[in-house]
């Protein structure tokens, strides 16, 4: 199917984002099957970088699925019965939710949409909580652009509750920013393909504790396609999937961890810091304030507050000009507006945008 006249917007969202020909290139690449030496081979050269980038030598995983799916795998195979989660914005509390509907009893750690993470507040609460078998929390809610500090996150948790699982939500800033999962003690690290790894969506990876795996093992009724067990089993004995994998879509990942190590880790996380400043200054300068305090903002995405202004019409009119920005998420559509400055975006395409943007802003009297 074909749309005659339609050129894409550069996507300013918070994902998907922005996807490199170069990646498109990959991903249009001859199918091969997935039982083939081929296959293997092209996994074989992936495992190590996807360590790399994770910060793990211990278990990674490729999924066919986004990393919502990722939640409920977590889920379902690491609680029998009861977990709790830190939430301070939809996509925390859409986690939540996600282990209310698969029968568990969850515990809300709850704080306001735009709220920072408070150490202190959380290990509290968690003791009071009795206890858990683990404890889910975002790194980046991109519906509010709060950014967390992960290390303290996790150790005021393992104060409070030492024996239960620590899982992090990294859809948003894996590949953007600093991840050190074996250093930082986690055991269970989501993301997916269409934020800071810059790949069309519909993919997520994994990291897994050998902790993770222990416990997986003794919870019946973990399913078939996101059982972390079969799944890792397979990898172990075959390095292959149980499912037929998107064979493409591990073309675009091969490719892109080869980019980022040829960007450096060091090279690309200061690149993310530097867009992230650069529109911070921008939002401020003209009148939009942020909705999180400075010490919890994001480096890979931002939310700022409408302040009255017609937010709907300002992205309209941004569209028209071949750039797309978000509205603001549930609670906060038409009062706020979000941008996603993460995975191939540079500082000059940016100053592009916002280039453009100034001159939508002066049509609108702003």
């Amino acid at each position: 199917m074909s749309f005659p006249g339609f050129t894409p917007p550069r996507l300013w969202i918070p994902g998907p984002t922005y996807v490199r020909p170069e990646i498109l290139a990959a991903c249009a690449r001859p199918v091969v099957g997935h039982r083939t030496r081929t296959m293997t081979d092209m996994v074989l050269a992936i495992d190590p970088r996807l360590k790399r980038l994770f910060g793990t030598r211990q278990h990674v995983l490729m999924l066919t699925a986004s990393g919502s799916a990722a939640w409920e795998a977590a889920i379902r195979c690491g609680v029998a019965k009861r977990w709790a989660c830190v939430t301070n914005g939809h996509f925390s509390e859409t986690w939540a939710r996600t282990g209310r509907d698969c029968g568990r009893e969850t515990v809300k750690v709850e704080f306001a949409w735009g709220d920072g993470l408070d150490p202190g507040r959380i290990a509290e609460e968690l003791k009071r909580a009795g206890p858990v078998e683990a404890v889910g929390f975002v790194h980046n809610e991109t519906s509010t652009g709060a950014y967390c500090d992960l290390p303290a996150v996790v150790a005021a948790i393992r104060s409070a509750q030492p024996d239960a699982l620590l899982w992090v939500d990294a859809v948003s800033t894996l590949g953007g920013a600093p991840f050190r999962f074996d250093e930082w003690g986690l055991d269970v690290a989501l993301a997916s393909s269409q934020k800071c790894l810059a790949l069309p969506p519909g993919f997520s990876v994994v990291a897994l504790s050998r902790r993770t795996m222990e416990k997986a093992k003794q919870i019946a009724g973990r399913g078939y396609y996101l059982d972390f067990v079969q799944l890792v089993d397979d990898w172990e004995a075959r390095h292959q999937t149980p499912a037929t994998p998107a064979v493409s879509f591990f073309y675009a990942l091969d490719e892109q961890l080869a980019a980022m190590e040829r960007e450096t880790y060091p090279g690309r996380f200061a690149r993310h810091r530097e867009m992230a400043d650069h529109f911070d200054r921008w939002a401020s300068e003209k009148g939009f304030p942020s909705f999180v305090a400075e010490r919890f903002r994001s480096p890979t995405s931002a939310n700022r507050s409408a302040d009255g202004f017609d937010v709907t019409a300002f992205i309209e009119r941004m569209l028209a000009r071949g750039h797309e920005l978000s509205n603001g998420y549930g609670r906060l559509k038409g009062s706020a507006f979000r941008v996603g400055h993460f995975g191939d975006h540079a500082l000059p395409e940016l100053k592009g945008m916002l280039a453009i943007a100034d001159e939508v802003l002066k049509s609108m009297g702003r």
